[in-house]
């Protein structure tokens, strides 16, 4: 049997290729899990996304289960208790960034209604197709993720420069970057 063919950069490890193939890509229109993504990209930010994956885990455990309204209350003490436990990056500044971006996150949700419907309107409510043959055609940055990382800082959030939230859009199937010859390309490519 042929092996299907995919991104090259989610061919470390079976963990990897799994998100590959189940997640990375496909429209996100839950909150919980946009905060998730909040989260797990900021912690990236100078780290490998593979590092970050092994430790999800531990973050949905030490983040109560990625609930903004929970680790919106996180005190000083649950922080430093965070930052002692290996489960995730043990990074102060990560850590309160988190604990910030959750009071931000259910701002726009009061705002906005959903944090979905606040961040989808970036792309004009529907995934841009990248279109892309070869990994070196895939940037770092977009115009749209310059704009909402400029939105989220001056909302106050943490952690979300271009490049982390371009990182989440991709992730959250606001954007698909599977390249052409990714057979999730065509699984993906028409998904709203």
């Amino acid at each position: 049997m042929r092996e299907k063919k995919r991104c090259a950069w989610c061919l470390g490890f079976d963990q990897y290729i799994e998100y590959h193939d189940t997640e990375w890509g496909v429209p996100v229109h839950n909150d919980r899990r946009h905060f998730e993504f909040l989260i797990l990209e900021g912690a990236q930010a100078g780290l490998s996304w593979a590092t970050i994956l092994k430790k999800r885990e531990g973050y949905q455990k030490l983040f109560a289960d990625f609930d903004p309204e929970k680790v919106a209350q996180f005190s000083e003490t649950k922080i430093e208790k965070l930052l002692l436990n290996p489960a995730i990056v043990r990074n102060r500044l990560k850590v309160n960034a988190a604990v910030n971006n959750a009071k931000r996150f259910l701002e726009v949700q009061k705002e906005f209604g959903s944090f979905d419907r606040y961040i989808w309107q970036f792309v004009g409510g529907k995934p841009i197709v990248g279109k892309r043959e070869i990994m070196a055609e895939v940037p770092a940055t977009t115009k749209e993720s310059d704009a909402l990382s400029k939105d989220l800082i001056k909302r106050g959030f943490k952690f979300v420069g271009s490049t982390v939230i371009y990182a989440h859009m991709q992730a959250c199937g606001l954007v698909n970057d599977h390249l052409t010859d990714c057979f999730r390309f065509k699984e993906t490519k028409d998904l709203k």
